[in-house]
């Protein structure tokens, strides 16, 4: 990738405005003289240790602990442009959906097409179409594209994929190359182009300002249907610990456990999110700090009695978000004191609560 693709990559990055917010907001925990705690050193350490070893991180951790907002915390400190996402369902396949996605069906029909076309003139020519517009690659090939600055690769909630998802990302993260067989194939039958032009997972947003505006992928040049990274990208894997994975694939991870939000994590965490907003609509001072401990104190029913709690442990930031964005707007007709306990009811119940009603005892 050229000077020309990281100049396009610093436009998609600048124009996502809520990717930019999630590496901006994400603080790690300082004590009262501002320098980092120790579990705030162990991150950084394991982030370093990650991007100097060539090795992905894996990180494990609660809800609202941070696990994928760092992956974009470490794209905008370190300017590396937009996040690639894979986000991991049952059904994800890395050579369907990570590395690259072929069109055989859709390449067949423009070769019908055009045989049929050409069906009136014996003496044309019939060829199939170009390969190049029907291959686009994935998240995962993009990551992996030569580059002299390494792109940061989020593979969310890889524990809900399946069961051989981590062995062949092992075979990956071992080699540091991948094949595109398709386009190997059609070297061989076609000597005469020297390099093909693939659509990447970049892409620059349709604007809405403008009828008929779509997304426009970014292309990348490869000289042959082997890809073969420059700099091994920074992957962050993150796991909700659904399921277990085999030793041999943490031997190849660097393993990171992000601890779960307290009272001196939580402060900069709003502070950073309300930023933006008009000074009548910042919670600040002794009123937030009283906020996030009924927040963190709540018991079940969402009473805000204290329990004992001194850290998020079955709760998510973004449910203490959501409370204090409703009850800190300044509207004539917000809520009453009486709704604002029951919406506290609604909004901060614990996340493991299986009743329909936040009212209802177990």
């Amino acid at each position: 990738m050229d000077d020309g693709y990281w100049n396009d990559l610093d436009t998609i990055a600048a124009g996502k405005e809520r990717d930019r917010r999630r590496g901006q907001t994400f603080r790690l925990p300082r004590g009262d003289d501002q320098t980092l705690t120790p579990r705030a050193e162990r991150i950084l350490l394991a982030v370093n240790a990650a991007i100097h070893l060539r090795r992905p991180l894996l990180v494990t951790g609660l809800p609202g602990s941070g696990k994928t907002s760092l992956a974009y915390a470490i794209a905008h400190e370190l300017g590396l442009g937009p996040v690639l996402v894979w986000a991991i369902t049952p059904r994800s396949r890395l050579l369907e959906d990570g590395l690259y996605r072929y069109d055989a069906l859709a390449r067949l029909q423009q070769a019908d097409l055009e045989r049929s076309a050409r069906s009136q003139d014996p003496n044309a020519e019939i060829k199939p179409p170009p390969i190049d517009p029907y291959l686009r690659l994935g998240p995962v090939g993009t990551a992996f594209l030569p580059s002299r600055w390494p792109r940061v690769l989020l593979i969310d909630e890889i524990d809900k994929g399946d069961l051989q998802l981590p062995n062949e990302l092992l075979n990956l993260f071992e080699e540091g190359q991948y094949e595109i067989s398709e386009l190997t194939r059609a070297q061989q039958l076609e000597d005469d182009q020297p390099s093909h032009t693939i659509r990447t997972a970049d892409a620059r947003q349709a604007n809405p300002h403008e009828p008929g505006s779509r997304e426009r992928p970014l292309e990348a040049k490869l000289p042959s249907g082997f890809v073969a990274c420059r700099e091994f990208p920074i992957v962050v894997m993150t796991s909700n610990r659904e399921r277990e994975f085999p030793p041999a694939f943490h031997r190849r991870c660097i393993r990171l456990g992000m601890p779960p939000p307290d009272e001196q994590a939580l402060t900069p965490i709003v502070e950073a999110h309300f930023a933006d907003e008009p000074a009548g609509r910042q919670p600040q001072g002794g009123a937030l700090q009283e906020v996030i401990r009924q927040f963190l104190s709540a018991d079940s029913d969402g009473s805000g009695e204290a329990s004992g709690s001194a850290a998020l442990s079955d709760r998510a930031v973004d449910q203490l978000l959501n409370s204090l964005f409703l009850l800190t707007r300044e509207s004539h007709d917000g809520p009453t004191p009486s709704q604002q306990d029951e919406l506290r009811k609604i909004l901060h119940r614990r996340l493991s609560d299986p009743s329909d009603d936040p009212e209802a005892s177990g």
